[in-house]
């Protein structure tokens, strides 16, 4: 299947029933919103990449559910503030806005809004096959080459740089250690076939330098 942005959102929507009138709109907001200035890693590219490997991922799900992933792939970051939970939220409303003023049934706009708001705590039912393909795309990076992994560190800070070194440090650290808690930090087969011993080789990298800028050597 091609993976361009803007045909394969409107191919999705289409596949839905979407007003593909409504869906270029839609897709010009999208657009819009990604290219703001604040961004530096939450950009179409981001976006794109999620709605690529969430498709892959969910290759075995029936057409119109993964139609519905790819959509909420893409719409999960329109709204990107660096306020955690309230992001989420409110992309999940412009998601439902769109989605309803295209026709699009009520149960793939309730499933569509439903997985972009499980992006906020990262968490899905185990049996959700949907939604762990979103969740596990949304975490690809982690798993990047280390040079792909720094260059996404930076950009983050970079979002969050109102907060001093020392502050981003402690907090950063705070969600390292979290995520190498987890038993898994993918919740499908492939994905952690794909990244997840370069995820964690990344991340134990990461919580040693911000341990070493908190002056914590453990």
């Amino acid at each position: 299947m091609p993976h361009e942005p803007a045909p394969r959102w409107h191919s999705c929507l289409a596949g839905l029933g979407g007003d593909h009138r409504v869906g270029r709109d839609a897709w010009t907001e999208l657009e819009t919103r990604y290219r703001e200035p604040h961004r530096r890693y939450h950009d179409l590219d981001h976006a794109t990449a999620v709605a690529r490997d969430a498709e892959q991922l969910a290759a075995d799900l029936p057409f119109h559910e993964r139609a519905v992933v790819v959509l909420a792939a893409w719409a999960h970051d329109v709204v990107y503030d660096a306020v955690p939970g309230e992001d989420e939220r409110r992309s999940a409303e412009w998601l439902r806005r769109w989605l309803t003023r295209a026709g699009v049934a009520d149960a793939h706009i309730d499933r569509a809004e439903g997985l972009v708001l499980a992006t906020a705590a990262h968490e899905a039912p185990e049996d959700d096959l949907a939604a762990a393909a979103l969740l596990d795309a949304d975490l690809a990076i982690l798993g990047a080459p280390p040079a792909a992994y720094g260059a996404y560190v930076k950009k983050v800070r970079e979002e969050y740089a109102r907060y001093p070194d020392g502050a981003w440090a402690t907090g950063r650290a705070a969600v390292l250690e979290s995520l190498l808690a987890r038993p898994a930090l993918y919740l499908t087969e492939s994905a952690r076939s794909r990244w997840e011993t370069a995820a964690r080789r990344n991340l134990q990298a990461e919580l040693t330098r911000c341990r070493e800028v908190r002056g914590d050597h453990r």
